[in-house]
């Protein structure tokens, strides 16, 4: 943990890099390897076939990030998290944001430890 989940419109592909925006959202919890260890760091995206906006307008488009973390961190340390990613989505996206109709969101899911398994030797490099 953490996990960042990217779902968007496939209206979406060819107008922007899903893969840049993956990586400038790990860019964030990098900086912040003391709060979020990196090597429990994951991104993914999926790219949205089947959808519906508003009133179905083909033009209209949304982005919607999930932020998955383990409960346990403070109110200050969750907000200024979740602002610092929601800024990388929306200068990633604000150039198609001025240009057409699209939608960005994001929420934050806290899990709990208890019925999550995870085994994980990636840390071992961080150390």
């Amino acid at each position: 943990m953490p996990h960042i989940v990217v779902e968007y419109t496939n209206n979406l592909k060819d107008e922007t890099d899903i893969s840049q925006l993956l990586k400038s959202l790990h860019g964030v919890l990098i900086d912040r390897s003391s709060i979020f260890p990196i090597g429990g760091i994951r991104s993914r995206a999926i790219e949205l076939q089947t959808y519906y906006v508003a009133d179905g307008t083909v033009e209209d488009a949304y982005v919607h990030v999930t932020f998955k973390i383990f409960s346990g961190r403070s109110k200050e340390v969750k907000e200024e998290t979740c602002k610092a990613l929601f800024e990388v989505v929306t200068d990633h996206f604000s150039d198609i944001f001025d240009r057409r109709s699209l939608a960005l969101s994001m929420e934050l899911v806290e899990l709990n430890e208890t019925g999550s398994f995870i085994i994980n030797n990636i840390h071992q490099r961080y150390k």
